[in-house]
């Protein structure tokens, strides 16, 4: 299947602000091959996003952050959900692209902005779809090399609203935060899945341990 395989019949926008979501009316082929009823989807759209993952090869540690989330707030009415998660989560800095920038830029300011941690070298990790079922958003998400021996204290932009806790963290640490569900967001737990069987390339790569 591929894109003209779908056949938009209307689209509009009911709602825009900073993100705005749009209202498709559509049908697509079946894998039968026959054309598929109509329709109808809501889309939010909220752009494309950058992810890093800091690490220090040399100390062997990780640079995380944590701050509030509204989503995660809003999720505790779901009976999915007890009164006991916490809205702060743990993360890695991340970014939304804005015009005229890339991923990797965006990693970089963010590392400053958010952890005060400028970044050496990148390697990319992949490229993922947040939701695809209702959101266009989608993650690149990278590795970075950093120094973390200073790093920590509180970082953000003010005027954002941003109050982030920035901290190092021993890789077993994290990792076992992991499996504990302490860490439960897809931008920080792909990463780190990553990062546990790259660790040993990535020390040897970066500082020849």
């Amino acid at each position: 299947m591929k894109s003209t395989d779908v056949h938009i019949l209307n689209k509009e926008t009911p709602f825009k602000g900073y993100f705005h979501i749009d209202r498709y009316r559509l049908r697509h082929k079946l894998f039968s091959g026959s054309i598929g009823a109509e329709i109808n989807r809501e889309v939010f759209e909220r752009g494309h996003a950058a992810a890093c993952l800091l690490y220090d090869p040399e100390l062997d540690l990780l640079v995380m952050i944590e701050q509030f989330r509204i989503g995660a707030l809003a999720a505790q009415e779901s009976p999915w959900y007890s009164t006991t998660q916490t809205p702060w989560l743990i993360e890695i800095v991340a970014g939304i692209i804005e015009h005229n920038e890339t991923p990797e830029s965006v990693i970089r300011r963010e590392a400053l902005e958010e952890a005060d941690c400028e970044i050496h070298e990148i390697e990319p990790i992949c490229h993922y779809f947040v939701s695809p079922g209702g959101s266009t958003e989608s993650v690149f998400t990278f590795c970075g090399r950093i120094d973390a021996s200073n790093a920590g204290g509180t970082h953000g932009l003010v005027e954002e609203g941003e109050d982030i806790r920035v901290f190092t963290i021993r890789p077993e640490h994290a990792f076992d935060m992991l499996a504990e569900g302490k860490i439960c967001n897809s931008m920080t737990m792909i990463p780190l899945y990553w990062f546990k069987d790259h660790r040993n390339r990535l020390r040897h790569k970066w500082c020849g341990k």
